[in-house]
């Protein structure tokens, strides 16, 4: 059957054929050989420390692509802050999750990219509400990936409804400028007044005010046109901002002039966490979107580093079954198994699937506490500049 769309459907997935040929290669070489060894695989970033945490996500997939498969696996928690060091064991017949590899990467890699930029997000704007806006610049498939990995990170809303429906979770939003200009130059109070008469008494009442004239001015307007307005927002493209801190003031100087002092003022449009920072002091809000949506997935790799219960491993990569530890002053620790860790720290890797069967559940709120929590033990000031 041809799909509708260009999609890999899950039972494609589930049943290891969204992999690499080479794995199909493997698979019928070892088949013809009769191997089949015991193998201890370890899924990996970065093998030592680069200062620079990460933020685990996507191992509900993971989970879900491993059960019913002969393995034991052990992972870090989902939430978890790592740096360095395997975040995923996997043990059991090779032939067994040969051809699931591609998948499985592809399930943490992407999710975890997109965790750890919306923790950057959230940690500079700390005190302000941060809504993920990302949907429009991915794939459609992967939008309750992206919304799910926003909210891990710590973002406070989301804006895709089917993916709000897969995890969960209402999206919110209020108004486009599509609908400012369907109503034509001139005519804004009449499209904010339509949108406050129209919408749920739940959506928050928050004005588009940068569609045809100037932002203060708009804002304004739109304030003594709808009565208990929450608030406006500035999407104003980069093109045309100049000092974008400035204009947020001007507005805000504005609306307080006129008594307009319970209006808040939230702020989209290309923002990044250098953004957050410079102007989380005049606004009360962002909606943060490609910084998130369009994150570079993680460089995990998975590699073999026992073979029939010795140390193996290829060039380059460190050889052995590996635990990982959360010292007590906040550090990250990797060792071989069959070495004491260091005193007085907390074992990371935790058991996930025994004999094929998951035995975790995953509860996004538990590791949204997680995450931030974790955050704050290891003392995460997230990132000082995009590069």
């Amino acid at each position: 059957m041809t799909e509708e769309f260009d999609i890999v459907s899950s039972e494609a997935i589930r049943e290891g054929r969204a992999t690499d040929a080479y794995f199909d290669r493997t698979m019928e070489a070892l088949e013809h050989a009769g191997k089949n060894p015991d193998v201890v695989a370890e899924v990996t970033a970065n093998q030592f420390a680069t200062g620079r945490w990460k933020l685990l996500a996507g191992l509900k997939d993971a989970a879900e692509l491993l059960e019913g498969r002969g393995v034991d696996v052990d992972a870090l928690p989902e939430g978890q802050l790592f740096d360095g060091g395997p975040v995923m064991r996997i043990e059991g017949s090779y032939r067994e999750f040969c051809r699931l590899e591609t998948a499985l990467l592809g399930f943490l890699s992407h999710s975890t990219g997109v965790a750890t930029r919306a923790l950057e997000a959230r940690h500079a704007a700390p005190e302000s509400t941060v809504l993920s806006f990302g949907s429009r610049h991915v794939h459609p498939s992967i939008g309750a990936m992206v919304e799910r990995s926003a909210l891990l990170g710590g973002l406070d809303g989301i804006s895709n409804v089917a993916a709000g429906e897969v995890i969960g979770r209402d999206a919110g939003g209020t108004m486009p400028h599509a609908l400012m200009i369907c109503f034509g130059r001139g005519n804004q109070e009449e499209a904010w007044q339509a949108f406050d008469a129209a919408v749920p008494e739940e959506t928050p009442r928050i004005a588009l005010t940068d569609t045809y004239s100037d932002e203060a001015d708009e804002a304004l307007r739109a304030a003594e046109a709808v009565d208990d307005l929450a608030g406006v927002r500035l999407d104003t493209t980069g093109s045309r901002r100049g000092d974008f801190r400035h204009i947020v003031r001007e507005v805000r100087w504005t609306l307080d002039a006129h008594g307009h002092e319970d209006v808040d003022l939230f702020l989209s449009g290309g923002l990044t966490p250098t953004t957050l920072r410079e102007l989380r002091d005049v606004a009360d809000g962002f909606g943060v979107g490609s910084y998130v949506a369009n994150a570079d997935p993680l460089d995990f790799a998975l590699d073999i580093v026992e073979l029939d219960g010795e140390p193996a491993a290829k060039r380059g990569k460190l050889t052995g079954k590996k635990s990982v530890y959360r010292t007590a002053d906040g550090g990250h620790h990797i060792g071989l198994t069959d070495r004491d860790g260091p005193a007085d720290a907390e074992s990371l890797l935790e058991p996930l699937i025994r004999d094929g069967e998951v035995v975790r559940e995953f509860d996004l709120d538990t590791a949204i506490d997680r995450a931030a929590a974790d955050a704050e033990r290891v003392g995460y000031e997230g990132v000082t500049a995009e590069e």
